[in-house]
């Protein structure tokens, strides 16, 4: 929301200047996004008169003008075509920023004649966009005086960030009403005039969808003349960030700024009978006033005569019936659209507008009559002509609602200690009433107001937050008892092992596009409200994300990218806490010792996730490997890490050469996902560390190489191995893979940890024996 201060003061009888307005405004809970002010930008530029206006000797389109700015005759080069000598425009003198053309002006040499500044247009001082040529002022400017001062552009500009509780603060008067709650000024009264009209209007207005817009209002004004606005109201509009365009428009857009009222007018010329407030008709189109055109749909309420939909009711007005320079008949729209509605066709159509931002916020109920008397009593007044008696079809959604004041709340909830006669105080100075000892009657402006907690945030915010007292929790004596959850614990782990091995840690949204999600598994988790289309499904996967990441480095000339995230993958089920890590790009840059460069493969993805799975407390050593992880995967080059046969606690590999062509995956990616709570839970749920017993004794070491076929996998033969003696076996790890004619050869190294007394040699033969009958029932057999 942005305004000046010379408009914020047509409401607010104050001396306060603009930097103490915009601190006290985000004092109480209406924080200024920027103040500037328009007038420091133009400081160099002066009143300045033309005294000769010579053809430029080497040039046909450029004349020699001698310009006086009040410190004596200055030649410049300029080549406006209406320069000339006589006329007073702006100067801008050697040194001076000019903001449109965004260059310093300095002595320069045009064309071999010497300039000493520059003859500035509209445009070149960005306070408006004709650009046909320089500034023409009317005889009596003061030459050398300021040209923001004459033009009254020093007034400074706020623009306030309003929450979307607070939609009686989308108008100058709202934010008014605030300031002088905090006793910054006094609020000053609002003219309404009363317009009596002097014929009935022959446009009627009728509501068929009552539920969408419950009122209404509306009258007819003939005879108007729609020129530009007056300059004073288009500088304040400006000051809004709001171009003017013609008088009615402009004052349409005024009264909306002004006291939060959106309004509209028609050309009563291009209506064809009543205007009537209906729901749309299934794939009915309108040609809004941005001149787009858009498909409407049952659900949404439009304004429309007999023959067609002329506006997208509280949203946007049609092409068809705005108002142009030709138009002497208006018909004036004040109505109230339910804010459920106005948000719901606005998400459908895509369309944001003023009028949308404040009609689903609420507008006030009961200003309905005296916003359109204030319509018309402007439109009266800067375009003339003659009104209609005012239509009011409907009734607005006034509601008598009190809520019950506490003074002893501001304290207990608020943490500050007011008296109930300054409670009061600014609560009646905000528009609330009391009614009776203890009750207190809402306005109708305040919309979000609905509890005594609501009353105390209202006391709070116009005394300031900065007088709430800080207070310290109190806290027990001695030490403080773990409060981390074991999940939070996990996830702690996590983050910190793959930080430390290299990994970059990224974070990526939750929601992802409906095709995206779809090529992960599942769309269930769709959102209400998406941000975007690309963001319309809770992610069941975090590798989008990460893809997304990946690509955005790699594309920016990275060699490699280590990528990983813990956050929720969203099933069907539930949400489930995840760690997933993508690696892409080069392992090992190409060298005059290595080679070629190497890229990474699915076992470094599996090292990674059996890194990850033990600083989670996954009980590494008994998990077993399944191959193809899923559709997810690459079906040869995948494989999952479990718990037996059901408890999936990571997948690992290649992604599959479909999901990786249709996501825009970096060539060559692998990646591993870790299911955090599918870990189980250790047995001891002790804080206590487990007791340290070195072994006595050397642990000793045999080395077994076993023919096997190809089916059998590794994992499951190092693990037969190991369990052939527990007691005596306490590691077993595969370190070659030989193929000759003999076949496929797992060599595996077993180390032996002898306990009170060392192996002797008729034990280590029994072992081995027990070894390799545990490989045979496999199928291996010992290489000779």
């Amino acid at each position: 929301m942005k305004f000046s201060l010379s408009w914020l003061k047509q409401h607010l009888d104050t001396n306060a200047d603009a930097q103490t307005i915009a601190d006290t405004l985000t004092a109480i809970g209406l924080e200024i996004e920027s103040l500037e002010n328009p007038a420091e930008a133009l400081a160099p530029f002066r009143v300045a008169k033309v005294l000769t206006a010579e053809k430029h000797p080497q040039a046909d389109k450029l004349q020699v003008l001698t310009v006086d700015a009040g410190e004596g005759a200055v030649q410049v080069v300029c080549g406006a075509p209406n320069a000339r000598a006589g006329m007073l425009g702006v100067f801008g003198p050697p040194g001076a920023y000019v903001p449109g053309s965004d260059l310093t002006l300095k002595v320069a040499a045009i064309r071999g004649v010497e300039s000493r500044g520059m003859m500035c247009s509209v445009r070149e001082l960005q306070i408006g966009e004709e650009h046909d040529g320089i500034i023409e002022l009317p005889a009596d400017a003061p030459v050398g005086t300021s040209f923001a001062d004459y033009a009254e552009l020093n007034d400074p500009v706020f623009d306030v960030n309003v929450t979307p509780n607070r939609q009686d603060c989308m108008g100058v008067r709202g934010i008014a009403r605030d300031l002088a709650a905090a006793g910054l000024g006094t609020l000053k009264p609002l003219a309404v005039p009363q317009i009596e009209g002097s014929f009935k209007s022959h446009i009627d207005i009728r509501i068929e969808d009552s539920e969408g817009c419950p009122a209404f209002f509306g009258r007819a004004v003939r005879g108007v003349r729609n020129g530009p606005s007056p300059d004073w109201m288009q500088r304040r509009l400006k000051s809004a960030g709001q171009r003017p365009i013609s008088a009615l428009v402009d004052i349409t857009n005024y009264v909306m700024l002004d006291v939060g009222r959106p309004a509209h007018a028609y050309d009563i010329a291009k209506l064809d009978g009543a205007l009537i407030a209906r729901s749309a008709r299934d794939g009915e189109k309108v040609l809004a006033l941005n001149e787009k055109e858009y498909v409407l749909d049952p659900s949404m309420t439009v304004i429309a005569d007999e023959r067609q939909v002329h506006d997208i009711g509280g949203i946007m007005g049609g092409e068809d019936s705005g108002v142009t320079e030709g138009t002497t008949d208006v018909m004036l729209e004040i109505a109230y659209f339910t804010p459920d509605k106005i948000a719901q066709t606005g998400q459908k159509l895509g369309l944001t507008s003023d009028a949308r931002s404040r009609f689903e916020r609420g507008v006030d109920p009961a200003f309905l009559a005296d916003g359109l008397e204030i319509l018309s009593g402007l439109i009266l007044d800067i375009c003339g002509g003659e009104a209609s008696e005012a239509i009011h079809q409907g009734v607005p959604p006034v509601e008598d609602r009190t809520v019950r004041f506490d003074r002893d709340r501001a304290f207990a909830l608020g943490g500050v200690e007011v008296p109930e006669e300054r409670q009061r105080a600014i609560l009646e100075s905000l528009g609330f009433e009391f009614a009776g000892a203890n009750d207190v009657r809402v306005p109708t402006w305040r919309r979000d107001v609905a509890g005594t907690a609501d009353l105390v945030e209202e006391v709070a915010r116009i005394i300031g937050y900065d007088r709430v007292i800080s207070t310290p929790l109190p806290r027990k004596a001695g030490v403080a008892k773990p409060t981390a959850t074991r999940s939070q614990m996990i996830e702690r782990n996590v983050r910190r092992a793959a930080a430390a091995r290299g990994l970059d840690e990224a974070v990526t949204w939750s929601f992802i596009s409906e095709e995206e999600a779809a090529a992960f598994g599942t769309t269930d988790w769709r959102l209400a409200n998406p941000i975007s289309e690309d963001m319309k499904v809770m992610r069941p996967s975090l590798l989008p994300g990460l893809i997304a990441a990946a690509r955005r480095n790699l594309d920016r000339g990275a060699p490699s990218t280590r990528l990983f995230e813990i956050g929720r993958r969203y099933l069907a089920d539930a949400e489930h806490p995840t760690a997933t890590l993508l690696l892409a790009g080069d392992k090992q840059p190409r060298s005059w010792q290595a080679g070629k460069a190497k890229a990474f493969d699915a076992f470094d993805a599996k090292a990674e996730a059996l890194a990850l799975l033990d600083a989670a407390g996954a009980p590494v050593a008994n998990l077993q490997l399944y191959p193809d992880a899923g559709p997810t995967w690459h079906p040869g080059r995948s494989a999952t890490l479990r718990l037996g046969p059901k408890t999936i606690v990571a997948a690992f590999g290649e992604l599959h050469p479909r999901l990786e062509k249709l996501v825009d995956a970096p060539k060559g990616s692998v990646a591993a996902e870790v299911y955090l709570d599918a870990i189980p839970a250790p047995r001891s749920s002790g804080h206590a560390r487990p007791h340290y017993k070195p072994p006595a004794l050397q642990p000793v070491t045999r080395d077994f190489a076993f023919l096997v076929t190809s089916d059998i996998q590794a994992d499951n033969l190092v693990r037969a191995i190991r369990g052939a003696d527990k007691q005596a076996i306490s590691a077993a790890r595969l370190f070659d893979r030989f193929e000759s004619a003999d076949g496929l050869s797992l060599a595996v190294e077993v180390t032996l940890q002898p306990g009170d007394k060392s192996f002797t040699e008729a034990e280590l033969a029994e072992i081995s024996k027990r070894i390799v009958a545990a490989a045979q029932k496999l199928g291996a057999r010992l290489r000779s």
